[in-house]
C-alpha cells in the first residue's frame, strides 16, 4: 500500500463498519471483545495510525501552530516572523518557543504539543529523519529549509545545490578560478550546498577546494585564519551561510585583506545582517516569505482535511549581488 492506510481500510480488513473501527480506536464502549481484537489486529497489520488532523475536526479547535525557533540564528528568526504573518492571513495563531542550551528542540516540541498546538513547523531542524517521522504520527509536521525525504511529514525548502551553483557561476563570470567553499560541517543543509559547489566547479573545469566550517561566525573566522596561513589566498570564498561569511569578513578586515578587491565573499540566506550597508553581502536569498507561506499552507491543508499524503515543495533560490564580489585581483 503506497498511501497512508485510512479508517475505511481497517474496516475492510477487519470486516466491520467504519463506525465500529472508530469506537475501538477511540476506546469507546460498545463493540464486543472479539470485534476489538479484530480491529486492533487489522490496524497493526496495515500500519494504521490515527489521523490527528481528522480528529481535530471533531472537537474544539485551537487553530494554533507551534514553531520552535533558535533566536540567535537570524535566518530562522526571520522565517519565524514570516510564518506568523502567513498564519495570520489564514486565521491561525502561532506559538513560538525558543530553543536554548537547556531546552533543546525535542523538549520545545513537547512543550508546544502540551499547549495543544495542532501542528508543528520545524525551521531547519537538526532532528534525525526517524525522529521527524515519529513526530509526524502525533501531529501534522512541516519541515522548513531542510532537504529530507517527506516520510510522514511535509517538507518546504529551496534547492540549495542550485543556489550555491549560481554563486559559483557568478564568480566564474567575473573571472575567478581559485574559489574555496567554507562548508557547514555536519549541519543538516551542508551536504547539499557542498555538493552544489563541487558540481559547479567541475562544470567550469576548476579544482574547487572545500574547507571545514560551520553555520556560525566563529566557524567563518576560523576558516579565514586558516586561509591566511596559506602561501596564497584564494580569489573568492563561498561561505556556508551569512553568519559564516560575516566571520570571514571580520578576520579579513582585521588582517588588512580587502573585500572584494583582494577576496570576493558570498554568503547564503540573505538575512537582515547581509543587507546592512556596511556589510553589503552578496548572498543567496532563501525566499523566507515564500517558504513560510507554503509551510503554513501545508499545515492548514492537513488540519482542514484537504490532503493526507505528504508533500515536498522545492523553491528556487536567487543570488543577490551586492558589494562583496568583484573581478579577481591582478596576478602578482
Amino acid at each position: 500500500m503506497h498511501r497512508r492506510p485510512r479508517l475505511e481500510d481497517v474496516a475492510a480488513e477487519a470486516g466491520v463498519s467504519t463506525a465500529s473501527v472508530s469506537l475501538v480506536l477511540r476506546d469507546v464502549p460498545g463493540p464486543s471483545a472479539r470485534t476489538r481484537e479484530r480491529v486492533l489486529a487489522a490496524a497493526e497489520r496495515l500500519g494504521y495510525r490515527a489521523d490527528r488532523a481528522a480528529s481535530l475536526l471533531a472537537r474544539r479547535r485551537t487553530r494554533l501552530l507551534g514553531v520552535p525557533v533558535l533566536l540567535r540564528d537570524a535566518f530562522r528568526t526571520e522565517l519565524a516572523e514570516e510564518v506568523q504573518i502567513a498564519a495570520d492571513a489564514r486565521g491561525y495563531a502561532v506559538a513560538l518557543s525558543a530553543i536554548t542550551p537547556v531546552s533543546d528542540e525535542p523538549r520545545v516540541v513537547e512543550a508546544l504539543l502540551d499547549m495543544r498546538c495542532e501542528a508543528v513547523l520545524l525551521l531547519a531542524p537538526e532532528l534525525p529523519p526517524a525522529d521527524l517521522a515519529a513526530l509526524g504520527t502525533r501531529a501534522p509536521v512541516v519541515v522548513v529549509a531542510r532537504h529530507v525525504a517527506p516520510e510522514g511529514f511535509d517538507v518546504v525548502r529551496v534547492a540549495d545545490e542550485a543556489g550555491v551553483g549560481e554563486s559559483v557561476d557568478h564568480l566564474v563570470g567575473l573571472g575567478h578560478q581559485r574559489i574555496v567553499h567554507v562548508d557547514g560541517g555536519e549541519a543538516a543543509m551542508a551536504a547539499d550546498r557542498r555538493a552544489g559547489f563541487l558540481a559547479a566547479v567541475r562544470r567550469h573545469g576548476l579544482d574547487g577546494r572545500v574547507l571545514r566550517g560551520g553555520y556560525v561566525e566563529a566557524a567563518g573566522a576560523a576558516a579565514a585564519r586558516a586561509l591566511l596561513e596559506d602561501p596564497e589566498l584564494p580569489t573568492a570564498v563561498v561561505a556556508a551561510n551569512d553568519r559564516c561569511a560575516i566571520g570571514l569578513l571580520d578576520v579579513f578586515l582585521r588582517a588588512g585583506v580587502r573585500v572584494p578587491q583582494d577576496v570576493s565573499v558570498i554568503g547564503y540566506d540573505d538575512g537582515e545582517l547581509a543587507r546592512l550597508s556596511h556589510i553589503d553581502l552578496t548572498t543567496v536569498r532563501q525566499e523566507a516569505a515564500e517558504q513560510a507561506r507554503r509551510a503554513v499552507a501545508a499545515a492548514v491543508e492537513r488540519l482542514e482535511g484537504t490532503r493526507t499524503d505528504p508533500v515536498e515543495v522545492v523553491l528556487k533560490p536567487h543570488l543577490v549581488v551586492r558589494g562583496t564580489t568583484a573581478p579577481p585581483r591582478a596576478a602578482g
